[in-house]
């Protein structure tokens, strides 16, 4: 089954996959800083590479899948003291809000999660190395730097040469840096900061920069080396260009063999900006569409490309994953395992494969649903179901979802209970043979987003619509 090609941002191509460790995968994934919501960005870096480490694992590796949680930074501390809250208090809420927002997506939780607090000897000790080999130097603001300059390497993951950088430097001077591209490593406590904000060094009382929290954390828990970093595009540069520079300068190893970044989300085709008003948390979206709904729109889409997000294309996702759950509402899948050699599961795998080409592996899924449809076969509703559970998709009963299709918003029409007594007035009109006041309710029923259908023995289900 393996022969996957991962796009290698490092290298700007396809390649194959080949990991250090035959039949072993190490993953690490930059997660999120905690001190406020999730928003619908982070929602999509959680989804794609939950659908990594599903098919990594599907095809056999054992994975081990690292997301990191960043709980102290600048952003952390301005709002802990806006608050007047203690750090761990504030960020302890919001790691619980971020695993409940997962939780509701049906991201399987990662292997380890580390929080960047956990990990200061560790970060103090390529800090250290750093500075043992030439990349680090203590400036006279207290802050200890990195030397971009002293890294050959530095840009070849972003492209970006060293004058590119320069010229475009927007940087706000700092006298203390020897160069204006140099980046902090540790930050020198600043007076008025709150106690729970600082560590002790040999370099003085601070806090890590933003930067090197990943690259200790990810040698730590991953070794100086391992196969696969992921993130959003906006984290290629400088965050990622500054873990290699940290990492490799630390070790003198090459960091991570392949590098995966999915693209941005775009709200109504504008980038997403809290100044723009078009910034919305996962628990916003959740409480207008159901999770799942959500996932699906995203795993639809490939990884690598831009995701426009409104109202309309969740919309059509949901009428997109409602025919997908039609198609098993009355064929119940067999019992026998996927069948990975049936020729539809073929097609499905080689899309994976394709550096996780779920736009056709969900093309797959509907050439399926469109064959149970018309052949009624358990076999076909079985490959459907398992294929689809690969991406997450597809696990609940299909008419749960289908009553429930609309999500939360469906809680300003009409109730479950307030549906069946309607069909039940239906039923009586029928059997009272007034077809015409039956045919009022189906038409009144419709009009509120409830589809009728009449099985045989003369019971009716509905579904929203």
């Amino acid at each position: 089954m393996n022969s996957l090609r991962i796009y290698n941002t490092l290298a700007r191509d396809k390649q194959p996959f080949t990991p250090l460790r035959p039949g072993e995968v190490r993953m690490y994934v930059c997660g999120m800083t905690v001190y406020d919501y999730c928003h619908i960005g982070h929602a999509r870096v959680m989804v794609v590479f939950d659908v990594v480490q599903r098919w990594l694992r599907t095809i056999g590796y054992k994975v081990t899948y690292v997301q990191n949680i960043t709980d102290v930074d600048d952003k952390i501390i301005r709002r802990a003291v806006e608050n007047n809250e203690p750090i761990k208090a504030l960020t302890g809420r919001f790691i619980q809000a971020m695993h409940e927002d997962a939780d509701a997506l049906g991201i399987q939780r990662p292997d380890l999660e580390p929080r960047a607090t956990d990990f200061i000897p560790q970060m103090l000790g390529m800090i250290d190395a750093l500075q043992a080999n030439g990349y680090a130097y203590h400036a006279k603001d207290g802050d200890v730097n990195y030397a971009v300059r002293k890294f050959a390497g530095y840009g070849k993951l972003s492209g970006k040469s060293l004058e590119d950088l320069r010229a475009g430097e927007r940087v706000a001077a700092n006298d203390a840096k020897e160069d204006p591209l140099d980046f902090v490593l540790w930050k020198h406590s600043k007076e008025g900061e709150p106690a729970d904000s600082g560590w002790d060094s040999k370099w003085g009382r601070g806090r890590p920069g933003w930067h090197i929290e990943c690259s200790a954390m990810a040698c730590s828990l991953l070794g100086e080396q391992f196969d696969i970093h992921g993130g959003g595009q906006d984290l290629q540069f400088p965050h990622h260009e500054n873990e290699i520079a940290q990492s490799e300068g630390a070790t003198g190893k090459t960091f991570v063999n392949y590098w995966m970044h999915n693209g941005f989300v775009q709200i109504d085709s504008e980038k997403m900006s809290k100044s723009l008003g078009n910034f919305f948390t996962i628990r916003e979206v959740l409480q207008k569409f159901d999770a799942e709904v959500v996932r699906f729109f995203i795993v639809r889409a490939h990884y690598r490309s831009p995701l426009n997000y409104s109202d309309v294309h969740i919309d059509d996702a949901r009428n997109a994953l409602t025919r997908l759950y039609t198609a098993l509402k009355d064929v119940e899948p067999d019992n026998q395992q996927l069948d990975w050699n049936e020729a539809n599961a073929q097609r499905f795998q080689s899309a994976m494969n394709d550096d996780f080409n779920t736009p056709v592996a969900v093309s797959v899924l509907f050439d399926l649903a469109s064959e149970v449809n018309r052949t009624r076969e358990p076999a076909l509703a079985r490959q459907l179901k398992g294929l689809a559970g690969v991406l997450g998709l597809l696990g609940r009963e299909p008419r749960v979802f289908l009553q429930q299709a609309a999500g939360t918003a469906a809680a300003d029409g009409l109730s479950p209970q307030e549906i069946e007594a309607k069909i039940a007035e239906r039923i009586a009109a029928k059997q009272a043979k007034n077809y015409a006041e039956a045919d009022r309710i189906r038409a009144a029923l419709l009009e509120a987003g409830i589809a009728l259908e009449d099985k045989p023995g003369g019971s009716t289900e509905w579904r929203r619509v």
